[in-house]
């Protein structure tokens, strides 16, 4: 993984909750990889640990090319969905957490991934910073939506038909569509006062025949790991 930026307070609370989910894995587990910033140092923690003999038999399943590829470089062993029965954990980041534990996730382009794998794990743990944390779901940032890239248009015309949904095409710099792993197209949906309903939205999205996936993850994070700025790490179970 890249050198991160260590003046940033926010790497170091990364680190430390990509550290502590490390005491939630054992031996020989078939693991979910998460994607993301917080994610890559989670997936740097456990290849050292593999390396040094703290751990063993562990198998990964990852979320994306991307989380393949340093697992790979890193010496972690993979595997797929189709050649296991299911995931004894999955550790993975987030872009918001509310109080309940929902979650909105994507923002790393891997959302379908992310959430085919995590919904078949046994656990899964979210590892996050504070700044992570929001009273409602979307009141920070947008939530993602994988579409088809046939009529892409016409279905971020219909997002910003849905109420107080502010919709566009998510775009590169050169002014193209990001392209996920799975050839689909990403939509950035906007909330102003964040997302009134997440359960009813969960529903509508995935009733229109050009939406693939969302980044709502609702009712799916069995806890989540938390840093603080002022160096503590707290755990969080869902009720």
């Amino acid at each position: 993984m890249a050198m991160a930026d260590t003046s940033d307070p926010r790497v170091h609370m990364k680190q430390a909750a990509a550290r502590a989910a490390l005491d939630l894995v054992q031996d020989d587990m078939v693991l979910g990889l998460g994607t993301g910033s917080t994610s890559a140092f989670f997936v740097a923690y456990l290849a050292q640990a593999l390396k040094q003999g703290q751990l063993r038999g562990i198998v990964g399943v990852p979320t994306s090319e991307k989380v393949a590829q340093q697992a790979r470089s890193l010496g972690i062993p993979l595997t797929t969905l189709d050649e296991v029965s299911y995931l004894d954990l999955a550790v993975d980041g987030a872009d918001e957490v509310d109080p309940q534990l929902n979650l909105i996730k994507g923002l790393g382009k891997a959302l379908l991934r992310e959430k085919l794998v995590e919904v078949h794990a046994r656990q899964f743990w979210v590892i996050v910073d504070e700044s992570k944390l929001a009273p409602r779901l979307g009141s920070h940032v947008p939530l993602p939506v994988e579409i088809l890239p046939f009529a892409a248009r016409a279905t971020v015309r219909w997002l910003n038909t849905l109420a107080h949904c502010r919709a566009a095409l998510w775009l590169r710099e050169d002014g193209q569509p990001w392209v996920t792993d799975n050839g689909h197209f990403l939509a950035l949906c906007r909330f102003p006062a964040g997302i009134e309903d997440p359960q009813a939205l969960n529903q509508t999205l995935l009733a229109w025949p050009g939406v693939m996936e969302h980044g709502l993850f609702l009712n799916m994070a069995h806890g989540v790991i938390i840093a603080t700025a002022e160096g503590e790490v707290k755990r969080v179970v869902r009720e």
